[in-house]
């Protein structure tokens, strides 16, 4: 047994930067040739070439040797990931053989491997795929799809193992399917840790979704001549594998595996994990059904968690209508009367309020003076925002002590009573199997050879000081009671001071319409204001006529948009911690679609998924899409208009924002004011900003996450 307090070990990063993309050689139960895109003769090959086409292989074309019009196929609009067209079989001396071209800007790579045996018939695979999809339709929970999963992979592959492999939050792995021979012991509910699997393997596993090694005991064969040995391999199925992976699978006593992708929204969920006791084949048809049927898992993956998502978003709506009619002043009474509703919403163990008068506490909670305590330190942060934590051990110290009843916390202030509501969750004590000791890793003797682990039996971890988590959903929902409690207070003054003295209402009424008049002649004056400085700016672009000052000046009242937007939702929404990005982003687009003309106008398509962000990052998101959107109409059509693309995606606590286009693609460095100030508000916003191919065009894409980490 181990806690989490002990220090954990280095992780392997000398195997994130191993270059699997080029390892020099294949897998030896396949082909490989490499030729010149233009004149399609053999530059360079690997495996037992000779066998299958003689000695003669080198230099001689494609065509003549793969016996059917590869140019053609190579013209062939309609590829597979990374642009792999398949290609007739071929047959040599009773010997077939799967034919799979990849083109690419420098070199064509051609592939072959053995087919099957007992090749699968579409029809038959079609009907058999439509009953295991109709099944994960069925299945009522997330665990039982992943169940339901692992018996269908099985059955397709026929391998001795199959786990549903499923990444958390820290990287790490759990296995959380799995079907397999009676004979081998489980890996159900194991962790796996984060370096099992390292970065650069988890960026091919999304870029080529099927990866297998029929056999664990093979000997590299190298690409010849050696001069082509650095070809980029990234898209080969029959790629030799690190030889630290090869150790890796052999110290878990597996002859072949296979692992299948699952690709959720663009990014690697998880993954189906194949192993085999002695060497197996997976041919290409088999393969390329696997790849469909992950699919049509990660589509049924994120509909059970959107269901889920929608299912506690009416559950807390339907709590609230119940509660909020019953929440009247003064906020001891209310929280007294329906204390057992208030714990029972947010699921958790207590509930407290400090109030000036002392502490009232219900259910588990720490002891009175412990809870002032708390509070005291959460006036210290000042912010009247929620503090939401769930091990708040380590956010607190103190809270040490007392773990047992509060090492969750979710509490908001409400200034009116000058009171704190706090909501407890006790420490969830959770003992989590590794394969393996996670925490024990390699030294830092740089000379050291990297090998991999080599025990897999369970080892036991017993994480301590902390709760579940709580959700943005559950922390949203606190907002409106506060919102509830306030304005059920100011209902209750109104009527007070109206029974005793009704000048001084109608003087505090008049006030206030002051007040609000006054707000609106300042929201009023500041919009003005950015409105005349927009068209001050618009004017100008126009006078100076095409070129870079026009460009600058339009850009610069792109951005004045973006601010003024943010300004008038500041105004006119009541809750300002929070906004729905998407909204906010739907309402910045059509800003820039007013100031870009109606030919780029009717180009742009926008496709949000909402959630719910901070607003201070909003407003970052907001420059950032501004100018992705401004850097597509300058650089996509060199000087035209054509289609921007428009999307928001949320995965887990990260987002995802894509502006793509259909045109030339990146053209140069950009290194203006736009750009640096782009990299300045990513930076903020502890993101990164990729750009991939978008066949044609360019995808911009900002990852970032939904709120800074501060627990």
């Amino acid at each position: 047994m181990a806690s989490l307090s002990e220090r954990a070990a280095p992780e392997l990063t000398e195997c994130d930067r191993e270059p699997i993309h080029i390892p020099g050689a294949i897998q030896p139960h396949g082909l490989l040739l490499i030729a010149d895109p233009e004149t399609l003769r053999v530059l360079a090959g690997a495996g037992a070439l000779e066998e299958v086409f003689g000695t003669d292989w080198l230099g001689a074309p494609l065509q003549q040797l793969l016996a059917q019009d590869v140019a053609a196929r190579l013209d062939n609009p309609i590829a597979g990931p990374g642009g792999t067209i398949r290609g007739t079989p071929l047959i040599v001396d009773d010997r077939a053989y799967d034919v799979a071209i990849h083109r690419g800007a420098d070199q064509v790579i051609v592939e072959l491997e053995p087919t099957g045996t007992e090749p699968l018939l579409a029809g038959d695979i079609l009907s058999w795929m439509d009953v295991i999809a109709a099944g994960f339709e069925r299945a009522s929970n997330l665990q039982m799809l992943c169940a339901r999963a692992a018996t269908a992979f099985r059955a397709l592959t026929g391998f001795d193992r199959v786990m549903v492999y499923r990444f958390l939050d820290d990287e790490a792995g759990r296995v959380v399917g799995e079907d397999r021979d009676p004979a081998l012991g489980t890996f159900m509910h194991h962790h796996f840790p984060a370096a099992d699997i390292p970065r650069q393997a988890r960026a091919l596993y999304v870029r080529n979704r099927a990866r297998v090694i029929p056999d664990v005991g093979y000997s590299p064969a190298p690409i010849r001549p050696a001069q082509y040995s650095g070809t980029d391999l990234s898209d080969v199925s029959v790629r030799s594998v690190s030889p630290i992976h090869v150790d890796y699978l052999r110290n878990m006593d597996v002859g072949a595996s296979a692992s299948i992708s699952i690709v959720k929204d663009g990014v690697l969920w998880g993954l189906i994990a194949c192993h085999h006791r002695t060497a197996k084949l997976m041919p290409i048809d088999i393969r390329m059904a696997a790849t469909t049927l992950s699919g049509g898992l990660a589509r049924q993956i994120r509909a059970k968690e959107e269901a889920e998502s929608y299912r506690e978003r009416l559950a807390l709506r339907a709590a609230e209508d119940s509660l909020v009619p019953a929440l009247k002043p003064p906020l001891t009474r209310a929280v007294s009367d329906r204390h057992d509703d208030l714990q029972r919403m947010l699921d958790a163990d207590g509930v407290a309020l400090v109030h000036p008068k002392g502490v009232d506490c219900y259910g588990r909670c720490p002891s009175k003076s412990e809870i002032e305590a708390i509070a005291e330190w959460l006036g210290e942060r000042n912010t009247t925002e929620a503090y939401v934590t769930h091990m708040l051990p380590s956010q607190y110290p103190p809270a040490q002590d007392y773990a047992d009843k509060a090492s969750g916390l979710l509490a908001v202030s409400v200034p009116e009573e000058n009171a704190t509501i706090l909501w407890f969750r006790a420490e969830q004590v959770e003992e989590i199997e590794w394969a393996g000791n996670p925490h024990k890793g390699i030294g830092h003797d740089p000379q050291a050879t990297l090998t991999p682990r080599a025990s897999f039996e369970s080892w036991r971890e017993t994480v301590r000081g902390r709760s579940r988590r709580w959700t943005l959903e559950q922390v949203e929902a606190t907002h409106r009671l506060r919102r509830a409690f306030r304005d059920a207070r100011d209902s209750r003054e109104r009527q007070r001071l109206f029974q005793e003295l009704e000048r001084a209402v109608a003087d505090k009424d008049n006030a206030l319409a002051q007040k609000d008049v006054l707000m609106k002649e300042v929201d009023h004056r500041v919009q003005n204001s950015l409105q005349l400085v927009s068209a001050f700016l618009s004017l100008q672009a126009r006078d100076a006529g095409p070129g870079q000052v026009a460009d600058q000046l339009i850009e610069a009242r792109s951005r004045l948009s973006a601010v003024a937007l943010v300004h008038r939702r500041l105004y006119r929404d009541d809750q300002i911690e929070t906004v729905d990005l998407a909204r906010y982003l739907d309402e910045l687009v059509q800003d820039l679609r007013g100031s870009l003309g109606q030919e780029w106008a009717s180009q742009m398509t926008i496709d949000l998924t909402p959630l719910l962000i901070p607003t201070d990052r909003a407003i970052s998101v907001g420059l950032v899409a501004s100018e992705l959107v401004i850097n597509a109409t300058k650089y996509a059509y060199e000087g035209g208009t054509g289609p921007i693309d428009i999307s928001l995606e949320q995965y887990r606590n990260r987002f995802r924002l894509i502006v793509a286009d259909h045109g030339v693609g990146v053209t140069g460095d950009r290194v203006g004011f736009g750009s640096r100030m782009m990299q300045a508000v990513i930076g903020r916003l502890n993101g990164t900003l990729d750009h991939a191919d978008n066949s044609p065009g360019l995808r911009a894409i900002l990852t970032a996450p939904i709120e800074d980490d501060t627990d």
